[in-house]
């Protein structure tokens, strides 16, 4: 008996000992976060407990040969460990089921706080062109590689990384993107210098540079072993979730990796974000920062697809999980597409927000701030974005331009959806001004004319029709009145007893304007403070 049990005894040891080695080597490779709440947990250490039990079942299935009476009294104990296996699938299952929608519709609603108190006149700014994201990510992609190719001496050795995270730097909306490593071999022949620079692109006016460094960046996703971002990431907070991993620049330009922690509720449910670990790719320094710590200069602690996820629980539990299946009254969820917006030194996820039960509408849209997931609601009732996308690529079908996903901004008072149309090779050739409650109501202008021109077309062309529901109205007396003929548009310019000056289309009022001279009084309507003044209503 003694000999059986220090055969058993031994066949468990090496059982034990591969598994151990089986397990350091898998972490090392999938590196997964110690949380019970991770699927990734379970995905690693399934496998782990499955090869325990090959190698055990294995070495009693050697016993039996060596000796009958050894296997009948292991065998029923190796079957019984092979029950783990279902057993914890089958609770893992039953976890998932409890902690689904269909038991907790209101921990779902209440993922993210919705304030539907503000109205889109009141709160959101007149556009200010000097300061909107006119290109898309591929656009400033193509821009990026645009600016290695002419880098011969860094071409060959890296590839510029798909990341282009938006960001607001120093009041400037640019992409961000850095370099990585041409494949193994290069890895290795650079891996003492690093990384050497990043990309930035001007969202605004599409001007890019390569910024290069005085030290390398020696950890990256493309780097291997103990230079890999994630590994070296997860090996310093083994316990952490974390989400997805944004590249940006502090306002003095220093990279760093932007890394959200999240935790689960039941396993790989319900996610939120509980702070970020700010990385320094160039020393493998980092810090976790909580919510309320985060400095201001970080843009992306949220990201878009967690947004999305938690405004559509939103929209679909507010009245319980068997509404959101049948009656669904009041049931709203998130177009199919989203953009960024700048404001106040902050990135914005901009979305609409449409009823499930319509088609080709919208009730209204949201703005998250990406850094706090503070999140408003606007109540504009209008055409959904690729409604407004077709309605202005049908405006030049000939050309068979591609629509970006639109801008959505306040034009003299009015919600208008900004579109660009881009040719085949990706380059902006033209933009389109769209109404968003009409979305028939379209203009397109040639993009080389420049982006106030094509928003002074549209004004033009539109008219009174376009006139704001937030104008400030006064009396002024017209002085120096001059006529002008802009691409085939008549203005006329003028000041008041004040010096102050004013621009008007004669389109407001072509009965009127021709005749004013000077000295005469008349009652003007404008939405916003400028250098010149656009009039949006003049009359006697």
């Amino acid at each position: 008996m003694k000999k059986k049990n220090k055969i058993t005894k031994h066949s468990l040891l090496k059982s034990i000992v591969i598994t151990l080695i089986y397990t350091l080597i898998a972490y090392y490779i999938s590196h997964p976060a110690l949380d019970i709440h991770n699927f990734g947990f379970y995905a690693f250490i399934v496998p782990v407990l499955l090869v325990f039990l090959v190698c055990q079942s294995f070495f009693t299935a050697a016993l039996f040969f060596e000796n009958a009476q050894s296997i009948r009294i292991q065998n029923p104990k190796v079957a019984k460990l092979w029950l783990i296996v279902p057993a914890y699938f089958i609770i893992m299952l039953l976890l998932v089921i409890i902690n689904s929608p269909l038991f907790n519709a209101k921990k779902y609603y209440e993922r993210i706080t919705i304030d539907e108190s503000k109205t889109f006149q009141e709160d959101i700014k007149e556009v200010d062109f000097n300061k909107l994201p006119l290109l898309d990510k591929k656009s400033s992609q193509k821009l990026g590689d645009r600016v290695m190719g002419g880098m011969s001496e860094l071409v060959s050795q890296y590839d510029v990384s798909d990341e282009y995270t938006q960001i607001n730097y120093n009041d400037e909306i640019i992409r961000v993107t850095p370099l990585e490593y041409n494949g193994t071999i290069k890895w290795l022949t650079n891996r003492k210098k690093g990384i050497t620079g990043y990309i930035t692109v001007n969202s605004t006016t599409g001007k890019s540079k390569l910024v290069k460094l005085e030290k390398g960046m020696k950890y990256a996703p493309s780097a291997l072993f103990n230079e890999n971002l994630y590994r070296k990431l997860q090996f310093q907070y083994p316990t952490k979730n974390f989400d997805a991993i944004n590249f940006e620049i502090d306002n003095e330009g220093n990279p760093y990796w932007i890394a959200s922690v999240i935790k689960y509720h039941g396993i790989g449910q319900r996610r939120e974000v509980t702070g970020v670990v700010i990385f320094n790719p160039i020393t493998g320094k980092s810090k976790y920062y909580k919510l309320k710590d985060v400095p201001t200069w970080v843009d992306h602690v949220y990201e878009a697809d967690l947004i999305l996820e938690q405004v559509n629980n939103w929209g679909a539990y507010k009245n319980g999980y068997l509404n959101s299946i049948f009656t669904q009254r009041d049931v709203v969820a998130t177009t199919d597409g989203y953009n960024y917006l700048a404001f106040d030194n902050d990135i914005y996820l901009y979305t609409g927000i449409t009823s499930v039960l319509a088609d080709e509408s919208n009730i209204g849209f949201i703005l998250t701030n990406m850094r706090t997931k503070e999140t408003k609601f606007y109540s504009v009732p209008g055409a959904e974005e690729y409604s407004a996308m077709d309605s202005a690529k049908g405006q030049v079908q000939q050309m068979n331009y591609k629509s970006t996903f639109p801008l959505l901004i306040n034009l003299n008072g009015s919600p208008t959806y900004l579109i660009s149309l881009k040719d085949n090779a990706g380059l902006v050739k033209m933009y389109a001004f769209v109404d968003v409650v009409d979305y028939q109501k379209v203009v397109v202008t040639d993009a080389s004319k420049g982006i106030q021109v094509a928003a002074e077309n549209y004004l033009n062309q539109m008219g009174e029709e376009t006139s704001p529901s937030n104008a400030t109205k006064k009396e002024i007396n017209v002085y120096n009145i001059k006529e002008v003929t802009i691409d085939g548009n008549t203005y006329y310019y003028f000041v008041d007893e004040e010096g102050i000056k004013y621009r008007v289309s004669i389109k407001e009022n072509k009965n009127l304007l021709p005749f004013l001279n000077n000295g005469d009084r008349v009652t003007i309507e404008y939405s916003r403070e400028s250098d010149v003044i656009n009039i949006t209503k003049i009359e006697r």
